[in-house]
C-alpha cells in the first residue's frame, strides 16, 4: 500500500478534509430545514404524506452527476449547486427517519400527555419529540454518511473538498493521491458514525429502553 503522498501531504489532505466538513455540515442543515417540516406533515397527513414521499423517492432516482450538470447553468460551478444536490438527495433518508420516529410513540403515550392538560406543542416538544430521538438520529447518521461519501462527487464542479483528489489523481494517474482521498473519506465517514452512535446510544428514550429490557429479562426467564 503506497502511502507516499498523505505522508508527504498530509496538510492538504487536513485542509481538504476541513472544506468536505463544511460542505458536509452545510448541506445537512439546509436539508433539515425543510425534512423536519416535511417529516411532520408526513408523519401526520396520510394524504400529502404519500405524494411528499413520491417526490422525494423521483428526486433520489436522478444520477447525481446529472442532476449537477442540470444545475450548472444558474448555479454555476462552485458550492452553490453541489449544496442543493446533497441537501436534495439527504431529504428521502431525514424525512422517512422523521415521520417514523413521530410514528414511534405509543398513541397510549400521547393521550395520557394531552389528558393532563398539555396542548399539541408540548405533547410534541416534551413527549413525541424526546421518545422519538433514537430513530431521528439514525436517520440523521445514515444522511450525514451518505452525504459525506456523495460529496466526493461534488469536485467535478469545483466544490472543493477530498473529492478533488480522488478526481485530479485519477487526471494524473497518481494512485497513491486516489489511496489518500479514499482512506481520508473513509475514515471521516467512520469517525461519524460513530460518533452518532454513541449519541443515540445515550439518549434519555434510548437509556429507558434498556432499562425496560433489561427489566423484562428476568420476568421472561
Amino acid at each position: 500500500m503506497n502511502l507516499s503522498y498523505l505522508e508527504h501531504n498530509w496538510h492538504h489532505v487536513l485542509h481538504l478534509t476541513g472544506e468536505h466538513l463544511q460542505l458536509t455540515a452545510v448541506a445537512l442543515g439546509l436539508a433539515l430545514l425543510f425534512a423536519l417540516p416535511l417529516g411532520i406533515v408526513v408523519a401526520n397527513v396520510r394524504p400529502l404524506s404519500l405524494i411528499i414521499m413520491l417526490c422525494l423517492s423521483v428526486i433520489y432516482t436522478i444520477p447525481s452527476l446529472a442532476l449537477l450538470a442540470a444545475l450548472i447553468p444558474s448555479l454555476h460551478l462552485g458550492k452553490r449547486p453541489a449544496i442543493v444536490v446533497l441537501a436534495l438527495y439527504a431529504q428521502l433518508t431525514l424525512v422517512r427517519n422523521i415521520a417514523a420516529a413521530l410514528q414511534s410513540v405509543d398513541r397510549a403515550t400521547l393521550e395520557a400527555a394531552r389528558g393532563i392538560g398539555m396542548t399539541n406543542w408540548q405533547v410534541f416538544w416534551k413527549v413525541r419529540f424526546p421518545l422519538g430521538l433514537p430513530i431521528l438520529l439514525a436517520g440523521v447518521r445514515i444522511a450525514l454518511v451518505t452525504t459525506i461519501g456523495l460529496a466526493t462527487i461534488t469536485a467535478w464542479v469545483n466544490a472543493g473538498g477530498l473529492g478533488s483528489l480522488l478526481f485530479d489523481g485519477i487526471s494524473r494517474n497518481y494512485p497513491s493521491q486516489i489511496l489518500a482521498g479514499a482512506i481520508a473519506i473513509t475514515a471521516l465517514s467512520l469517525a461519524f458514525d460513530i460518533v452518532l452512535r454513541a449519541i443515540e446510544y445515550v439518549t434519555p428514550a434510548a437509556r429507558a429502553q434498556r432499562i425496560a429490557t433489561a427489566r423484562r429479562a428476568p420476568a421472561e426467564a
